[in-house]
């Protein structure tokens, strides 16, 4: 059975990650995803960090079940291509600087007028206005400006700390496949397009208010400087390696006290009522720790898993993969890619009872399916040699 976003054409005019792995959600949820580069200089992905056959890591953990045309726009001849492909599409993604698709001649004015349904969305590093609008960016440098790299440290006194994978990227990517989703369902209900726009940097204070702001919440009332709440972590080490203990009831802190055998920290005056328990914090995580190192993980776990205390191992990535639960969810999945060889990657999250995702194909050479979208436009294979002959199109083989 197809998957719920069947029928849906994305053009993808996208490199890096944010982008990519936004329009992968989106394929993976089954959407004709049409990834379109330059024949020369193509997304920088296929060529970063770890691969074998070609194939970066990082490209096909980004770009699965999406076909690639290879065509360069700024050539007049491959402007107007890329104009027929999008009378086909429905979502137009791009997450160039602002300013760079007004000299492609392919901003949202332009593609509009050739198919006024379609849903237009513009990523960006910083927004399409203020003093940093067209400044260049990456990942770390929204991680610093955003606020995340001191809520990282644990508090603005402190030196600041890198969350060590790229969230804003990734929690860009996220969000723009939700708002794609829902543009698409307002333009079910008025039959009008728009212009969604979407920059790393909003995605990331958004992400934060949630749970990290509370301090800026209260207007008038704001806290100066954030100090961290403990000077320890809730990662914890035993005898043998490291756990990770979390409290939050009273019953989850009566199971803890007995499990680590200390029932006279519930008669402690610092820690007898939620409020005092957050007040001592760093007293109280402290006994937990100096008490943990007594006995090795795996016994911990097991004591403190028959208390009720929430708690869990702490895995490196390749003891991950081989978790019971984690084999048991079946969101790590092998695969044959073509051209790559075999495959581990991470299914798409979200389990569709009526409509599953599914992986159709693997992340596609550059160039790979221009043949076959191009005939799919009903260009002759005459215009297209030439074409590629001009160097206007790229293809594979």
């Amino acid at each position: 059975m197809a998957g719920p976003l069947d029928g849906i054409r994305v053009i993808d005019f996208t490199t890096m990650i944010a982008g990519p792995y936004g329009t992968m959600i989106l394929a993976d949820q089954g959407a004709d995803v049409i990834k379109v580069e330059a024949p020369v200089r193509s997304d920088h992905v296929r060529r970063a960090g770890f691969g074998q056959r070609q194939f970066s890591a990082a490209f096909v953990n980004n770009n699965r079940n999406k076909r690639s045309v290879s065509i360069d726009v700024k050539d007049t001849r491959g402007r107007e291509i890329l104009l027929d492909l999008v009378r086909t599409a429905d979502v137009f993604v791009q997450n160039f600087r602002p300013g760079v698709m007004t000299r492609l001649g392919i901003d949202y004015d332009d593609l509009i007028a050739v198919n006024p349904r379609l849903v237009y969305v513009s990523l960006s590093g910083w927004g399409e206005k203020g003093p940093f609008s067209h400044k260049p960016v990456y990942d770390p440098i929204i991680q610093a400006l955003s606020g995340l790299a001191t809520v990282q440290a644990g508090g603005d006194d402190v030196r600041p700390r890198l969350n060590r994978t790229i969230l804003p990227d990734k929690l860009t990517g996220i969000t723009s496949a939700q708002a794609i989703s829902s543009a698409l369902f307002a333009r079910e209900r008025t039959g009008e397009g728009q212009h969604v726009r979407l920059s790393m940097l909003d995605s990331v204070v958004a992400f934060l208010w949630s749970s990290d702001m509370g301090g800026q919440t209260f207007v008038g009332n704001e806290v100066d400087v954030a100090r961290a709440a403990t000077f320890i972590d809730l990662i914890y080490e035993t005898a043998d390696g490291f756990i990770s203990v979390s409290v939050m009831s009273n019953d989850q802190w009566e199971g803890l006290c007995h499990a680590v055998g200390h029932p006279e920290w519930l008669r402690d005056e610092r820690f007898n009522t939620p409020a005092r328990r957050d007040a001592n914090a760093n007293e109280r995580l402290t006994l937990t720790q100096e008490a943990l190192m007594a006995k090795p993980a795996s016994e911990w776990l097991t004591i403190l898993e028959d208390a009720g205390v929430p708690c869990a191992p702490v895995l490196t990535r390749a003891q991950m993969v081989q978790h019971p639960q984690v084999v048991a969810s079946e969101i790590v999945q092998e695969s044959e890619h073509p051209h790559a060889g075999r495959l581990r990657q991470a299914r798409n999250a979200a389990r569709f009872e009526g409509t599953p995702a599914e992986l159709r194909y693997g992340a596609p050479h550059l160039g790979e399916h221009t043949v076959a979208i191009l005939e799919e436009l009903g260009v002759d294979r005459v215009t297209m040699d030439a074409l590629v002959e001009d160097g206007v199109l790229g293809v594979v083989g």
